[in-house]
């Protein structure tokens, strides 16, 4: 379904269009006085980054001294990716990436495909273009066609897999939206997540306009550092790299980039994405188990394939307050567009933690 931005859930008949808080993120529900509550609100992994990234990064303190050098870091990418270094561009975290293509794409009718990620749309916003959305819905599992893209629309934003629903669209599926004078952004923020990220476009260079993003701050806990890159021919690597800053990636970042692109990385990374799956099926068991007060089962967006899953449930604004109570925090859903205020997304965390986490949240359903 195509609306404009306006275009919403529906509020209180008689009342103003509900437009959601692109602005608002999970770590808002941990900061401050928050921060003692068991975090499920947040999609980076727990215990990282691992004591031997935190080496390589502190090591590279003693060169602060100096202005960031990024070849290395670039190279690494670009060889752990199959690329020429030439089509890969550092980035302060994929958010900032989102910026550099509102800034340096000249689109005429961007299309960004929610329910997902928000900044891609806010950044374009504050770019001023007029941002079309294209949502997906409950009823085919949340779940692209091609055919639900205008065929226009010359900029298209993807998650793969998506933020919020874990929904891992098919690699032929999104290859179907490039073509020759269209963009097409696809979000792989979480794809190292996905055991053996075999829905990724990361490595091709036979789609017109691809370009794909990848975040380094989810699995290995580096938030904090800002550290993402961006895939894409050598044109488009180039206007992009035009609307950056000088040194726009810091030196411990750029230490990280290299450090986490080495074979002995990839493979944890690859443990890590399986154990994820592993906690993920756990979660998805518990919340099967667990019934509404008039009987009913959670309902859960299946299958999930991300780190996180979203599940609907009656008066979920009440029963995600009550979680806090409880010690818990999660992710409100409705300020994705094309969700609403019953949804909630939960991060996929260690079974003791599940476990614990489950028994609150029947406890803030009976209650």
């Amino acid at each position: 379904m195509t609306t404009p931005p306006s275009a919403a859930p529906a509020g209180i008949p008689g009342s103003r269009p509900y437009e959601p808080d692109l602005r608002h993120h999970g770590d808002a529900e941990v900061r401050g006085a928050d921060a003692a509550l068991t975090d499920l609100a947040v999609n980076v992994r727990t215990g990282t980054p691992p004591a031997w990234l935190k080496a390589r990064i502190a090591a590279s303190l003693d060169g602060l001294a100096a202005y960031p050098d990024g070849g290395p870091a670039r190279a690494a990418v670009a060889a752990r990716h199959g690329l020429p270094p030439e089509r890969v561009l550092l980035t302060a975290g994929a958010a900032e990436a989102f910026v550099l293509i509102a800034r340096a794409v000249r689109a005429q009718r961007p299309v960004v495909v929610h329910p997902q990620f928000t900044e891609p749309e806010a950044a374009l916003r504050d770019a001023g273009h007029q941002v079309e959305r294209v949502l997906l819905t409950e009823r085919n599992g949340f779940r692209l066609t091609a055919s639900d893209i205008p065929e226009t629309a010359d900029l298209v934003i993807i998650g793969n897999p998506t933020n919020p629903t874990s929904v891992l669209h098919s690699a032929a599926e999104i290859a179907r939206l490039a073509r020759p004078g269209r963009t097409l952004v696809v979000d792989e923020a979480f794809m190292d997540a996905v055991p053996g990220e075999h829905a990724s476009l990361a490595s091709r260079t036979d789609l017109p306009g691809l370009v794909v993003l990848r975040s380094l701050t989810k699995t290995w806990g580096l938030a904090g550092l800002r550290i993402g890159y961006v895939l894409a021919a050598p044109e488009t690597i180039a206007d992009l790299e035009r609307a950056q800053p000088l040194w726009p990636v810091s030196a411990p970042a750029l230490a990280a980039a290299e450090a986490c692109s080495e074979p002995a990385a990839l493979a944890e990374a690859a443990e890590a994405a399986r154990q994820i799956a592993a906690d993920r099926d756990h979660l998805l068991a518990r919340l099967a188990e667990i019934r509404t007060p008039d009987g009913q089962k959670i309902h859960v967006t299946t299958p999930a394939e991300g780190p996180f899953v979203l599940i609907r449930l009656p008066d979920a604004a009440a029963v995600r307050t009550r979680l806090r109570t409880l010690g818990f925090a999660v992710r409100r859903g409705d300020t994705f567009p094309g969700l609403g205020p019953q949804w909630l997304r939960l991060a996929v965390r260690d079974r003791a933690t599940t476990d614990r986490f489950t028994e609150a949240l029947a406890k803030a359903l009976t209650d």
